[in-house]
């Protein structure tokens, strides 16, 4: 059994048992979250897709870790001029495990 989700602006295929980073939630290390915004499920017989979303489909997660990932740096050049700027930067993440996922 699959479902797919939307968070933080991004979809994203899950299944039980499965890690996942997300974009940064609310919440400390071993809270749950629960994901509402499900938008297919496939229960391995038949594939329901919502419109948008499936009512009463919700994928339950509890927060692993919260973590910010590789810097990465943004650099703004422009010829000639003498213009150089050089920033980085740390996107902040939540890792989750998928422990549930159901249907009613």
């Amino acid at each position: 059994m699959y479902a797919v989700i939307e968070t933080g602006g991004k979809q994203y295929r899950v299944a039980e048992g499965q890690t996942l980073r997300v974009e940064k939630l609310p919440g400390a290390k071993g809270e749950s979250v629960v994901f509402d915004r499900v938008l297919l499920l496939n229960d391995g017989t038949e594939v329901k897709v919502g419109q948008p979303y499936l009512d009463g489909c919700t994928v339950e997660g509890k927060v692993i870790r919260q973590g910010r990932a590789r810097k990465i740096i943004v650099f703004k050049y422009k010829p000639k001029k003498n213009y150089r700027r050089k920033q980085g930067h740390r996107q902040p993440f939540t890792e989750v495990l998928i422990s549930k996922i159901t249907v009613s």
